[in-house]
């Protein structure tokens, strides 16, 4: 049972974004037909980045919504998905511990267990333990004449929440938005502000223009929120 590492990679963003942005804002506001301002050939990709970034500024969000970026996530754990899928206003593919045998997990160890060894021996010993006790499940379940998903579903119960998991995700740009101002804050679980800070990465190196001031919301506040007790100080609680 290894620890493994997170990978992600993105697998798919909208093409055109910029114009599709860019036309989807000017509809609002032309009595041209955004079909028309898509293919307009006179307004340069320059002139429409800087057009959307201020579309953004703004806090006119909702042509950002016609923009998505699809990512494939693994090295993760269970106890990260479940805060993950709290972000409603997207699409998530998840490998299923039904369909999929856990007869040899892989797992995440926190830093503050793998740095000290009385911890990770102890959480060491917890996998190994829980890992014998599902395999035991799965001959039981086997002697009874129960195999596969129907057995994998009823032993999965056993499984913790360290147990690694992959993951596609496809977020709009405005969720993203949001996804990042909760989630890149230093009061976020450790694990999700790692995931956070990475897709932000890739969405601001193929998409400047939109995610350029993205962040923690206390990037485009000036102010924390948290209140001083849990404030970072990285900004002046409000």
């Amino acid at each position: 049972m290894p620890q493994v590492k997170l990978d992600i990679r993105l697998l798919e963003m909208s093409q055109n974004a910029i114009s599709l942005i860019y036309s989807a804002c000017r509809q609002c506001y032309s009595a041209k037909f955004a079909g028309d301002i898509f293919k307009e050939e006179k307004v340069a990709i320059e002139q429409q980045e800087a057009f959307v970034k201020e579309i953004v500024a703004s806090g006119h969000e909702s042509p950002l919504e016609h923009v998505k970026f699809t990512f494939a996530v693994q090295g993760i754990s269970r106890a990260l998905t479940h805060q993950l899928v709290r972000h409603r206003l997207a699409s998530y593919s998840q490998q299923s511990q039904r369909y999929v045998k856990e007869s040899d997990f892989d797992y995440i160890i926190p830093d503050s267990i793998e740095s000290d060894q009385i911890l990770k021996e102890e959480f060491l010993k917890t996998m190994e333990l829980i890992q014998k006790s599902y395999n035991t499940l799965l001959v039981r379940f086997k002697e009874k004449g129960k195999q596969g998903e129907k057995a994998n579903q009823d032993a999965r119960f056993v499984l913790p929440q360290a147990a690694e998991t992959k993951i596609v995700v496809t977020m709009n740009c405005r969720e993203l938005i949001h996804f990042f101002k909760h989630r890149c804050c230093s009061r976020a679980q450790w694990e999700i502000r790692i995931l956070a800070d990475k897709m932000l990465e890739i969405c601001k190196e193929h998409l400047l223009s939109v995610f350029s001031e993205a962040g923690a919301k206390c990037e485009s506040l000036g102010y924390c929120l948290e209140g001083e007790k849990f404030c970072c100080g990285r900004y002046p609680a409000k």
